[in-house]
């Protein structure tokens, strides 16, 4: 199936032909529903496609069971979902859809940078962009072949270091029954699909997490959900914003039923169908466990592309893990994606100062584990000036020896952490080289400093026998 989305749309003739597929597949939706004649259609565990159609279904007088399709509807539409938002007085990011260039700056320079900038219509098929300049942002619209009221930009405040965090909840006639509160290792900015997520979470305060389940019973309770939901947050400085709310079953469900022992979905289709559903009690959520679900990329195999994580989703798989604690579900979800404890030599190149930060503890403890610690020149002089010993390896483009891309063809180092810097920076076309090379040479390769600080004190920390090797039946709920 090709579903329509004018964010991903490169030229003309696609918007035509995704138009069209879009029409087919609402035709044979409709021809299916003439010949089996269902009670009803539940549209809220295919992902976004069936969301899309379930307006148009409900126009057409099909009985679409669950939530209503005008709450779907309420969700799904921006301008909607933000007026509705501002009503029950939560707060959200700033946005803006904007038709012309002027008024792109005029917004930013409110809101100042970095943004979230989203075309309708570009070039070069690409769907949304973290901007922290003008000359980024210039760069950027020189892709949009049009900004114009038919191909508006949406501008979005983004909030950097803030902690992301969803929560998948399944309701009944606006009553949440059923809830998991998961969170993000690495700062928003990465798509959910391709972020590490932890359940339960572990590093958020309670506050937060009492905010969170009062505005998510509010959205319930607005849209009167029926089924189930998952919205995403942000959180800074026990700041809440809503970022959104899918009112249908996300990619992290089925991990977080895995987890909890219960089936969120089989619940969630009972309340659709009419049928009795008791509601769990407490003890359902304390866990003496906990629950990692951990990205796998194919980087690999699409040659020159960078292997960095941004807005747009590049997962092609996940693994779900369980450990006694956050270091071991760590520790055994990236290795499970294909991650390898190093054994002696490990590339740093820390990217901008709080990323040099936030990983000043892990290389510290690396050091005290014995590990060979190279690094680029502006990373190996932090290091030193924090009492850590580092040895120089150039840039790829410097004439010098020793140099990083010899070491990392000839197979001397064992996990590269290379944090992206900002776009305009002049080490970019280095980093992009460091990366790819340690892709194409199958070495191990972190892009974000919080994961990247998770998984090193999770390895110094444990060593592999200290994983316990337990099946799912063995974690019991308390």
């Amino acid at each position: 199936m090709i579903n329509y989305n004018p964010e991903t749309v490169s030229t003309d003739y696609d918007i035509c032909d995704r138009l069209y597929f879009d029409e087919l597949i609402f035709e044979r939706v409709l021809d299916i529903i003439e010949l089996e004649n269902p009670r009803g259609v539940i549209v809220s565990t295919g992902g976004q496609i069936p969301n899309n159609l379930a307006i148009r279904l409900y126009n057409q007088k099909v009985n679409v069971l669950g939530t209503s399709p005008v709450s779907i509807d309420n969700a799904e539409n921006r301008h909607k979902f933000s007026m509705m938002l501002d009503k029950l007085k939560i707060d959200q990011p700033r946005w803006k859809e904007l038709t012309s260039i002027e008024d792109i700056y005029d917004f930013i320079d409110k809101i100042g940078f970095p943004v979230l900038v989203r075309p309708s219509y570009v070039l070069s098929g690409a769907a949304m962009n973290v901007v922290s300049n003008r000359e980024e942002l210039a760069h950027f619209l020189q892709l949009a072949t049009n900004v114009s009221k038919q191909y508006p930009v949406v501008v979005s405040e983004f909030i950097e270091n803030a902690k992301e965090i969803e929560i998948d909840a399944v309701a009944r006639n606006g009553e949440i029954l059923a809830y998991a509160i998961c969170e993000h290792v690495e700062f928003a900015g990465v798509h959910s699909g391709d972020a590490t997520m932890v359940f339960p979470p572990q590093k958020i305060y309670f506050e937060t997490i009492r905010r969170i389940k009062r505005i998510s019973r509010q959205i319930a309770e607005k849209l009167s959900i029926s089924g189930p939901f998952n919205m995403q947050f942000l959180a800074k400085d026990n700041d809440i914003k809503v970022i959104e709310c899918n009112l249908r079953a996300s990619r992290s469900m089925p991990f977080v039923s895995k987890v909890l022992k219960s089936n969120l979905i089989e619940m969630a289709t009972r309340i659709m169908l009419g049928l009795d559903v008791e509601k769990p009690g407490k003890s359902l959520f304390d866990l003496d466990y906990i629950g990692v679900k951990a990205p796998q990329f194919s980087f690999a195999r699409l040659q020159k592309a960078d292997p960095i994580l941004g807005v747009d989703m590049s997962s092609t798989g996940e693994v779900g893990c369980l450990g006694e604690d956050f270091y071991e579900g760590i520790l055994k979800s990236m290795l499970s994606v294909g991650y390898t404890i190093p054994k002696k030599n490990i590339l740093l190149s820390t990217g901008p100062a709080r990323s040099k930060v936030e990983l000043i503890n892990s290389a510290r403890a690396l050091q005290d584990k014995g590990y060979k610690l190279y690094a680029t020149r502006g990373t190996q002089q932090f290091l030193g000036n924090n009492g850590i010993r580092a040895t120089v390896l150039h840039w790829p483009d410097e004439k010098k020896q020793p140099n990083t891309l010899d070491f990392l063809k000839k197979k001397k180092i064992d996990l590269v952490i290379n944090i992206p810097k900002n776009l305009s920076r002049g080490e970019l076309y280095n980093d992009y080289l460091i990366r790819r090379t340690a892709v194409d040479y199958n070495i191990p390769l972190i892009t974000n400093a919080r994961l990247a600080s998770a998984f090193v004190l999770a390895f110094c920390k444990l060593d592999i026998k200290d994983i316990a090797i337990k099946s799912w039946d063995e974690y019991k709920t308390t």
